[in-house]
C-alpha cells in the first residue's frame, strides 16, 4: 500500500474514532460496519448489497443495544465525509477459506505482525515459483484486529516446506497451512 493510501485510511479511522470516542457502543457499530462491509443507504437503512440489515441483527453482532445503531445511523448522517464513507462501502464477497477443503483447494494463514508491506507480493511470488496459482487472497485490516491475517486460497493445497519461506518475509509471525 503506498504512503497515500496509508494516509487516507488512518484520516479514515481517525475520523471514526473521533467522531465515537465518546461511545463506545457506537463505535462497535461502526467497526462492524466497516468490517462486515455493511453501508447506510440514502434511505438511512443499513445493507449489504442490497440486503437490508436488521437493527436487531447488526446490534446482535456488534454486541450493542439497539438504540445504538440509530444513534450511530444519525450521527453518521449528520457528517458528509462519514456519511459519504459509509454511504460507499461495498462488500467483500464469498470468502473461501473454511470451504476450500471440501473444493480441494489450499488455504494460507499467516499472521501479520505492524509491519505488513510487502507481504502479499512476497508471499504470492514464493507461491507461484511453486507452481501454484492463487484463487483468492483476504487481507485482514491492521486497524481492525489485533493479529490481523492474510489469507491466501490456492488452486492446491501447498506443501509444508513452504512455511520456513513465509516465516522469513520481514512483517510475519505465524502460519497456518491446510
Amino acid at each position: 500500500m503506498n504512503v497515500q493510501k496509508v494516509g487516507m485510511m488512518i484520516k479514515m479511522w481517525e475520523k471514526v474514532n473521533e467522531k465515537f470516542k465518546k461511545y463506545p457502543a457506537r463505535l462497535r457499530v461502526a467497526e462492524k460496519m466497516i468490517e462486515l462491509g455493511l453501508s447506510l443507504n440514502d434511505d438511512g437503512k443499513i445493507y449489504c448489497g442490497n440486503l437490508k440489515i436488521s437493527d436487531k441483527a447488526l446490534a446482535t453482532a456488534a454486541d450493542v443495544d439497539r438504540r445504538a445503531i440509530k444513534s450511530t445511523v444519525e450521527i453518521i448522517q449528520q457528517d458528509e465525509e462519514l456519511y459519504n464513507l459509509f454511504n460507499n462501502i461495498v462488500p467483500a464477497g464469498t470468502l473461501l477459506r473454511n470451504i476450500a477443503k471440501d473444493l480441494k483447494l489450499g488455504v494460507i494463514e499467516i499472521e501479520v505482525g505492524s509491519e505488513s508491506e510487502g507481504i502479499l507480493a512476497n508471499t504470492a511470488q514464493l507461491i507461484t515459483k511453486k507452481g501454484i496459482g492463487i484463487r483468492q487472497a483476504y487481507a485482514g485490516d491492521t486497524e481492525l484486529h489485533e493479529n490481523p491475517l492474510l489469507t491466501i486460497i490456492t488452486e492446491e493445497p501447498v506443501g509444508g516446506d513452504l512455511i520456513n519461506e513465509f516465516l522469513k518475509i520481514k512483517g510475519v509471525t505465524r502460519v497456518s497451512i491446510y
